[in-house]
């Protein structure tokens, strides 16, 4: 059964109880208006903690413990949920339940000790270097190509997010300087610099920008009717123009996010620098989403280590 559907009737279910989504509306307003998430990561808490409202039939959440949460989560991997997905349901119902307790008197915190299955550490995947000259070098012969090229230059340039890259406005970039000023996660602010190629294509597409926008619309990056570009719109021309230049690869922004963090630390070695350039908060993100081939590695070892030298 494919894991959607499964899903889908795990949770047919009767509906949340009014009291629950009360709370749950409560505490979306607290991330968004408190601790200042994103959009897309309020969203992404409410869809897991309605998960849990459907799931647990009605009963109040102060009747529940740390078996009825098991189940639940038993009952999602039943379903075809990874233990990647169920991993973040479990930290988001953590989260809840410890604002509960915190702010409306909840007695204690069932999700606190409960793990989800371990899900296998996968390496994103990434383009080799001429793969990414294959992507960006090519021709852009009209409006909409021109600001889709300025967009994965920018990207590959700096290892952007596509939020990131979509929320940019025009301020955020100064191309005498060579930067740009980026909002990621948890509303952290970092400065990136911008390579030649980016600058040059974001010089292209800044004319065109400011004749196609409409009025009084902020956004960097806009779409054929003059707003902010969605991020379905640059997932989907990232994929065509890879299937147009013959790469085999399923390439979408996280795979060039990916290329500029890889092909940074083969060239530098600097894992803090590339931490600081993707903006993760710890070096251990870096360590899973980056990687070095084995051929670099074992050259660096049999260099460096006093039992690998050849006498």
């Amino acid at each position: 059964m494919p894991r959607s559907s499964a899903t889908a009737s795990t949770l047919a279910r009767p509906a949340p109880s009014e009291a629950g989504l009360a709370r749950l509306t409560a505490f979306l307003e607290h991330l968004a208006h408190e601790r200042r998430l994103s959009v897309l990561t309020v969203e992404h808490y409410g869809r897991d903690v309605r998960d849990l409202l459907a799931l647990i039939d009605g009963r109040p959440l102060e009747s529940l413990n740390v078996h009825d949460l098991r189940r639940c989560l038993s009952r999602l991997h039943a379903g075809g949920l990874s233990g990647r997905s169920l991993a973040r349901k479990l930290s988001a119902w953590r989260t809840f339940f410890t604002w509960l307790v915190r702010d409306h008197g909840l007695p204690s915190n069932p999700a606190i000790g409960l793990r989800a299955p371990k899900a296998p550490k996968r390496l994103p995947s990434s383009l080799t270097p001429d793969e990414s000259a294959q992507l960006l070098d090519g021709p852009a012969d009209d409006d909409m190509a021109l600001r889709d090229r300025a967009i994965f230059e920018l990207i590959y340039s700096s290892g952007l997010r596509l939020a990131e890259v979509a929320g940019l406005d025009p301020m955020d970039v100064d191309l005498v300087d060579g930067s740009v000023r980026v909002t990621g996660k948890g509303s952290k602010t970092r400065v990136l610099p911008i390579g030649r190629q980016a600058i040059a294509a974001l010089q292209a597409w800044l004319p065109l920008r400011n004749r196609l926008a409409k009025p009084g619309e902020t956004a960097l990056f806009v779409g054929d009717r003059g707003a902010r570009i969605a991020h379905r719109v640059i997932q989907t021309r990232l994929k065509s123009l890879a299937q147009q230049r013959g790469l085999t690869a399923n390439v979408h922004p996280h795979v060039l996010r990916h290329s500029f963090a890889s092909h940074l630390l083969q060239s530098s070695g600097d894992l803090r620098a590339v931490q600081e350039l993707l903006g993760h908060a710890s070096i251990s993100t870096t360590q899973i989403y980056t990687h070095l081939d084995f051929q670099h590695l074992a050259k660096v070892y049999d260099a460096a280590h006093p039992r690998a030298k050849k006498k």
